[in-house]
């Protein structure tokens, strides 16, 4: 949940350079958009990310708007690629409908490998409570991305990489369905879309990393039933933070505390059956309303070493019967992935315990999943991402190819 490296420029740049030459006009959008240029504003002030008064009519993953984003940059330095942004119908925790928002990165060199060209869907560590934080937004307005390091590596395999706004149009932070939701319905949209190529013959994997794993396990918990349209060859998760409860008690008190606080404000957005707000004291009231549109370093400067508690009307607020419910609604483990899965994570993770995604991991092998369990003795939550990139993609290679997936269960 934790930011990560970024490459140095010139590093990046030789890594795209295996993808195609300088880069080119964008071809024009095979969907209407909005007229806005993407990045211009942000997105709560952006009518492309406003639904249609007939969202319910559509189909999950059905595009609503498409748009190129001109002059695709990272870190402000132009890209070989092509940039489209998505608009497409998913749905809530609650299967209620919203508009969510993907990206999708083509790179600009042809696909001279077997069949058609591998896409992956890259969900970012947003953990973040506002619009202008999505990836979606970030990347249109050329700004550091979380997952630049990974993303570049994918590029340079000279796949295609798509990269939702998995937080929602509220940005719901840690709402376990609903990202689930996002990431499914925006490879739907991806396919029906049809841009640079990108249709129903490419085949598709997941990976993220910390919230982007959050999000990527619950995609590929759910896919079975609420998506069985969407075919995955492989799935790559790392530090994963599964349960919600014990990573909120792992960092109650300490450093990375405005985590769980965000994660709390995201819960309480999405279950108001929660009841969390009811629990929030005046200083509760008052914390709720700052971490309302926060992104992610501002939330960690604020609740460092805080404890939730002091927050709430009771002494232990995930002991509440109607936060325990959704809490249990809101852990993995319940259903097994289709797809196999690589997980990852460091023993030392300081940030997302490691015991609970044991746990993640034995559930799903008691149910019949594929699991590819790595452990790395010493690591740090930020150094264990950059750490396993290479394996990430090793892994999804081996997939896309149709290797048998190894198994740890």
């Amino acid at each position: 949940m934790s930011r990560r490296p970024l490459s140095p420029a010139a590093a990046l740049l030789a890594a795209l350079a295996t993808c195609g030459a300088l880069l080119l006009p964008l071809a024009a959008p095979a969907a209407a958009g909005s007229a806005a240029v993407p990045g211009s504003v942000p997105p709560d002030q952006d009518p492309f990310y406003a639904a249609p008064v007939d969202l319910g009519s559509y189909q999950p993953g059905q595009v609503v708007a498409g748009r190129p984003v001109p002059r695709p940059m990272l870190d402000w330095i132009p890209m070989p690629v092509d940039v489209w942004q998505i608009a497409y119908r998913s749905n809530d925790s609650h299967d209620r409908p919203e508009l969510a928002v993907t990206s999708l990165v083509v790179p600009k060199a042809a696909w001279t490998g077997p069949g058609a060209r591998p896409v992956v869907s890259l969900q970012s560590p947003e953990d973040s409570l506002g619009t202008q934080c999505a990836p979606s937004y970030l990347l249109a307005t050329g700004q550091d991305n979380q997952d630049a390091a990974l993303g570049v590596e994918l590029l340079a395999a000279n796949w295609a990489v798509a990269i939702p706004d998995h937080e929602g149009p509220r940005s719901v932070f840690l709402a376990g369905p609903q990202e689930g939701h996002a990431v499914l319905d925006g490879i739907r949209a991806v396919r029906n879309f049809a841009a640079d190529g990108i249709g129903a013959a490419n085949p598709w994997a997941l990976t993220g990393y910390s919230g982007g794993a959050n999000a990527t396990g619950w995609a590929a918990e759910l896919q079975p039933g609420y998506a069985p349209d969407v075919h995955l060859v492989g799935a790559a998760i790392g530090g994963t933070p599964a349960a919600p409860p014990a990573v909120a008690s792992y960092l109650d008190g300490g450093p990375f505390a405005g985590f769980e606080f965000a994660a709390a404000y995201g819960v309480a957005a999405e279950w108001p059956e929660s009841g969390i707000t009811g629990l929030l004291n005046s200083r509760g009231q008052q914390d709720f309303a700052a971490l309302r549109g926060s992104c992610e370093s501002a939330v960690l400067n604020r609740f460092a070493f805080r404890r939730l508690a002091e927050d709430t009307t009771v002494t232990d607020p995930f002991g509440v019967p109607s936060v325990a419910a959704v809490l249990r609604q809101d852990t993995l483990g319940s259903r097994a992935p289709a797809v196999p899965v690589y997980d990852y994570h460091a023993d030392t993770d300081e940030v997302v315990p490691v015991g609970q995604d044991d746990q993640l991991v034995a559930d799903w092998c008691a149910k019949g999943a594929t699991v590819q369990r790595e452990r790395d003795l010493l690591g740090e939550h930020v150094e264990e991402a950059a750490a396993r990139e290479t394996a990430v993609s090793l892994y999804l290679a081996a997939r896309f190819a149709g290797e048998a997936a190894p198994g740890s269960c």
